[in-house]
């Protein structure tokens, strides 16, 4: 069976962030980056800006000659690390196997899942929720996958079937493969070398001669072949579960019903995964999209439904002002332990607020 591999690639991510959080800067052209007095380089150009041809590493004293409008807009790694976090929180809702590969990017391996489905939905919710666009891509293997999420950017949606991957691969340029810089893009073209299918065309023998390893690498990815498995590079940090509603509410009643469920899910996971927690969240957003959220952490470790839900409510009816209608409300468990590591028992609810 072909594993089922969906790349979400995030559009002008740190661009977008800052256009999201200041609405005079929609629709301008703008960088994130340093100042061109101190020999500033850009690191995300706005889609707006690109026209321009404006690119990342460019420096920002060039930027601005070409785009006298300009707007550069000093970096917040922290406020994007934010969001970064909240897309993952996503993520993880859907599958255990995530491989980072940045802030703005990441392989999600959804095999025995109807990956079309989830990866629309992800891609829904970051529009929804977070007022961003992704390009999703999705396809048998990792290099595919990221290939397809690139195809119709900014805001793309790509799928490549089995039936489809030479067809889809052979008129396109060799630098599209992975691995192939403008370094290695120019000894290609040296020899003849312009697109996929002149590559395969090539003599292998003559390939791996003059690049090695490589040579045999950049053969399997013109065939469309890539056994990397998707890898998680760090233990997942929280987990979660949310609902937006269909329609906007205050109804006391189907809000403890709901965070009922999401602690039951959670609890499912915990167990799944031999696992105990620590720190525990109610987040909710408002009919007017306003965001409020509310942690409390247990003095010892736990998985307990009774724990979870008791405290969720405590805090849903305690802590969350509920003078306007909730559109979305969630519960998100942090400060995971891990079997084997050294853990305190005791629980002291009575100290918690």
């Amino acid at each position: 069976m072909h594993r089922s591999i969906v790349h979400i690639d995030m559009d002008a991510f740190y661009a977008s962030v800052e256009q999201k959080d200041d609405p005079n800067l929609k629709n301008k052209p703008i960088v994130v980056g340093g100042s061109p007095y101190e020999r500033g380089v850009v690191c995300t150009a706005s889609y707006e800006a690109r026209k321009y041809g404006i690119r990342s590493a460019m420096p920002t004293t060039k930027a601005k000659k070409l785009c006298p409008e300009l707007l550069i807009i000093p970096v917040r790694m922290e406020r994007y690390i934010e969001i970064s976090n909240q897309i993952q929180e996503i993520f993880e809702q859907y599958t255990d196997f995530i491989e980072p590969i940045s802030l703005d990017e990441a392989f999600l391996d959804v095999s025995g899942s109807d990956s079309i489905r989830i990866g629309l939905e992800i891609k829904t919710r970051i529009k929804q929720e977070l007022n961003l666009t992704a390009s999703v891509g999705i396809s048998i293997n990792k290099f595919l996958a990221k290939l397809a999420s690139g195809y119709q950017k900014p805001d793309g949606f790509t799928v490549i079937e089995q039936k489809d991957i030479h067809q889809f691969l052979d008129l396109l340029p060799v630098g599209k493969l992975w691995g192939v810089g403008p370094k290695t893009e120019k000894e290609l073209n040296r020899i003849g070398i312009y697109r996929v299918h002149d590559l395969l065309n090539y003599d292998e023998s003559t390939l791996t001669s003059r690049f090695g390893k490589k040579g045999i690498e950049l053969l399997n990815y013109a065939r469309g072949k890539d056994d990397r498995p998707v890898e998680n590079k760090s233990r997942r940090k929280s987990l979660g579960e949310e609902c937006t509603f269909v329609k906007d509410t205050d109804d006391l009643n189907l809000l403890k019903e709901q965070i009922l469920h999401q602690c039951e899910a959670i609890v499912e996971k915990l167990k799944k995964d031999n696992l105990l927690i620590r720190t525990l969240t109610v987040k909710v957003k408002y009919e007017d999209f306003t965001q409020l959220s509310r942690t409390i952490s247990f003095t010892g470790y736990t998985r307990e439904l009774k724990a979870l839900y008791e405290y969720s409510e405590k805090v849903l009816i305690e802590k969350i002002p509920r003078d306007k209608k909730l559109r979305l409300i969630g519960i998100q468990v942090s400060n995971i332990l891990y079997p084997n590591e050294p853990m305190q028992i005791q629980l002291n609810f009575d100290r918690m607020f």
